[in-house]
């Protein structure tokens, strides 16, 4: 078997979850097909096939077979931004045009109905009231209503009818209803009461709530369309000694660029000169600003607060972090959560189902009609639709076109793909990336959070914690003088130390070093305005013949303890200080692990550091179950032992070194770093690496999985309380649409809620 293909398809015409069954149906009947899933709020097929059995062509082949149409977008990210606001914008200016013209028509029927519902008066007779009916909701129907019928011949001529078919079904027999009407006013046809009224009055509703749904479904996805418009559109960059400005489309990889204070950074680079603070927040959530100098990775299309950057291009195209995270949100938007599968089994047999139940109502009115009389007659007397005297047959099809018009899969197919859609939406804009939507369901069943230390509780890189004097030295000049000895170390202790040293206010400069030296597993020396300094361990100094007195001893164990690693600070042969340096803790660890204890989860830190060390940090932010000395490449077993006794496990860590723990997890939650998101492993992945950014991610999870079960819940709800109630001919064929439009406008709105969602509460 060649090597799996996976192809995205837009797909233009779908209405309703039977829609979405009935594509999914086709595309999965391909030899080759391995699998399709098919998502009705981003009208988008995501198909994974061999492409030695099956290729694009028959692709788009089987999706016109099941009655819909396959759009093809533009590939490059600018333009596709532009593609799909203006297509969204042309379809809610479509939607509209199609209910004004609706309504156009629909309020004379409505005018025109009054006078014969409350006084009974026809005008200007019988005949003529029957013609115009027919005649006005014609005009509603083959016109603003006519995409309705012509996709309703499409699904049925494909064996698949879909809602779009059942609408059709009601608003044609209400139609019909009225012809019958009018022959027998000219003695060509029994009496019957007319409907054809009622088959405009459905179809102007019917196109009013795909109006609303329409409108609802562009809100719902604006934050996918926020990041897609972020791109900047040019970018100025040095060519041959001079400054040029050129569209982003033909950056290159390795072009130095110039950023001045105000504008978007062009592409994800590092910077060459200058320093500034940069406005991250599209990445990470953050509104606090990023100091950046040379070195720093800088992420596409944030935005220069301050001085003027040159920054060398590392990415450019579907390469940078701004399109890597569009394409996660929107694989994450194509993705099923298991709840769904439930309503994908309803929805497959749905339609035809409903179309069944209609006809059983229409064959039970006309063979029971005492019984079903009765009924009618008992609510006539509290529901003023109800006209006993209109006749059994009139009172069959009144009851059947309810039924048609009640029915309503949309609900069912929009719950789970418009609150995914959200949640991502969200996510993507607070440094959430969902990869994998059915992590939202299995979240609620995690017992116990694996944490990786190093990165993660951690800030990964060494940092000064403590400096402590002696000999009547104060701290400053401990500091001043280390920082000069270390100055020319390439060591991470000593590069930790003259960083600490730089960022304290009272020391306002750190003087030069001479004769340098490093002494490899003991420490280095250098003379600093003529004073020589040695910085490391208790060992060497005593090596060097400098005394350690029991204080000094002391305090190097307590600090050991810790998990600190402490070097021994001498000026001028006698001991100065000790400077202790160690992982930092995150400053916001602690109360994270608190949080996510209060969320029901048993915290564990795994790590490869010794039994001492691992258990002082994590008795430091309240951890209790620790798993040391452990070999990256034995983290998945650990994550399995775990899993053997019954903890459903979420594990945290990075996306490189803990690969395989994050893959054998339940859910694995993998820690980006800077531009570097393409990450396979991880089912979330957080742009920022601290564990609030875990916290939100879970209350992301969490909110997201309560509007889907909502959701689900209305739309079953909603059929299973309403299609019985126009079984027994409790509802007027109108009401029954206007309740049908707004089950789906109500599924769209309560996932648009989850922007209000507090994940930092």
């Amino acid at each position: 078997m060649a090597q799996l293909v996976k192809e995205t398809l837009e797909i233009d015409g779908m209405h309703c979850a039977s829609c979405v069954s009935n594509v999914q149906t086709f595309l999965e009947d391909l030899d080759g097909v391995e699998e399709a899933s098919v998502n009705l709020a981003v009208e988008q097929a995501r198909v994974t096939y061999d492409p030695e059995h099956v290729g694009h062509e028959d692709l788009v082949d089987a999706v016109k077979r099941s009655g819909y149409e396959v759009r093809e977008s533009d590939p490059d990210q600018a333009d596709r931004a532009d593609e799909v606001l203006k297509r969204d914008q042309q379809k809610v200016a479509k939607a509209r045009r199609n209910m004004w013209w609706a309504w156009g028509f629909t309020i004379p029927i409505i005018l025109w109905m009054l006078p014969e519902m409350v006084f009974g008066y026809v005008f200007p007779n019988a005949w003529g009231y029957d013609l115009g009916m027919i005649l006005l909701s014609s005009a509603v129907m083959f016109y603003p209503g006519w995409e309705t019928l012509k996709g309703a011949a499409k699904s049925t001529a494909s064996l698949a009818p879909n809602m779009d078919a059942l609408i059709a079904m009601g608003t044609l027999a209400s139609l019909a209803t009225g012809i019958v009407s009018l022959l027998h006013q000219v003695g060509m046809a029994p009496p019957f009461h007319s409907f054809a009224g009622i088959a405009g009055m459905i179809m102007a509703f019917h196109l009013t709530g795909r109006y609303v749904e329409t409108k609802a479904k562009g809100r719902a996805s604006e934050a996918i369309k926020k990041l897609m418009t972020l791109e900047a559109k040019e970018a100025t960059v040095e060519r041959e000694g001079e400054e040029v400005t050129v569209p982003i489309q033909n950056l290159q990889k390795g072009d130095v660029m110039i950023v001045r204070p105000g504008e978007k950074v062009p592409t994800d680079g590092v910077v060459l000169e200058g320093e500034s603070s940069v406005d991250e927040s599209l990445a990470t959530g953050e509104s606090m600003p990023v100091e950046k100098s040379k070195g720093d990775q800088v992420i596409g299309s944030t935005i220069n607060k301050q001085g003027m950057l040159k920054v060398e291009a590392t990415s450019v195209g579907k390469d940078t972090f701004l399109s890597q995270v569009i394409r996660m949100v929107e694989e994450a938007q194509g993705t099923k959560v298991p709840i769904q599968e439930v309503a994908d089994r309803i929805t497959s047999i749905f339609v035809p189902a409903i179309l069944g139940l209609a006809a059983l109502t229409l064959v039970s009115w006309l063979v029971f009609p005492g019984f079903f009389g009765s009924i009618a007659a008992w609510g006539a007397q509290y529901l003023p639709w109800i006209n006993p005297g209109m006749g059994s047959t009139a009172l069959a099809f009144f009851a059947a076109i309810a039924v048609l018009v009640i029915a309503c899969p949309c609900a069912l197919g929009l719950a789970t793909p418009t609150a995914l859609m959200v949640g991502s939406g969200i996510g993507a804009e607070n440094g959430i990336l969902i990869r994998n939507g059915a992590a939202i369901q299995t979240m609620k069943d995690i017992t116990t959070i694996v944490l990786d230390k190093t990165g993660t509780i951690t800030e990964g890189k060494p940092g000064v914690t403590d400096v402590i004097t002696f000999n009547d030295y104060d701290e400053q000049q401990v500091l001043q003088m280390s920082a000069a000895a270390e100055k020319g170390s390439e060591h991470p202790l000593g590069r930790a130390i003259v960083e600490y040293a730089g960022r304290r206010e009272q020391i306002s400069s750190i003087p030069g070093a001479e004769q340098f030296e490093a002494h490899t597993g003991r420490g280095v020396e250098a003379q600093v305005t003529g004073t020589p300094v040695y910085i490391g361990t208790a060992v060497w100094m005593q090596d060097l013949k400098i005394e350690i007195t029991d204080e000094v001893r002391e305090t190097l164990t307590t600090l050991e303890k810790a998990g600190k690693t402490a070097m021994v600070v001498a000026i001028n042969n006698e001991i100065a200080g000790i400077i202790a340096v160690a992982d930092k803790i995150r400053e916001d660890s602690a109360e994270a692990i608190k949080t996510l204890k209060s969320f029901g989860f048993k915290p564990v830190m795994i790590t490869g550091d010794n039994e001492r060390t691992a258990k002082a940090i994590a008795e430091e932010v309240g951890i209790e179950r620790v798993i040391a000395e452990v070999m990256p490449d034995d983290k998945a077993n650990e994550v399995k032992r775990l899993q053997e006794m019954g903890e459903k496990v979420a594990m945290v860590g990075d996306g490189i070194n803990d690969a395989p723990a994050l893959t054998q997890a339940h859910v694995g939650i993998a820690v980006g770093t800077g531009t570097d998101v393409a990450i396979e492993s991880g089912d979330l992945v957080l742009v920022k690496g601290d564990l609030d950014a875990v916290v939100r991610a879970v209350r992301l999870s969490r909110a997201t999985f309560a509007k889907i079960k909502q959701n689900l819940f209305w739309a079953f709800f909603y059929n299973v309380v309403m299609i019985p109630m126009a079984i027994v001919g409790m509802l007027h064929p109108v009401l029954a649409e206007i309740a049908m439009a707004l089950s789906s406008i109500n599924v769209v709105t309560n996932s648009r809620r989850l922007q209000s969602v507090q994940l930092d509460k």
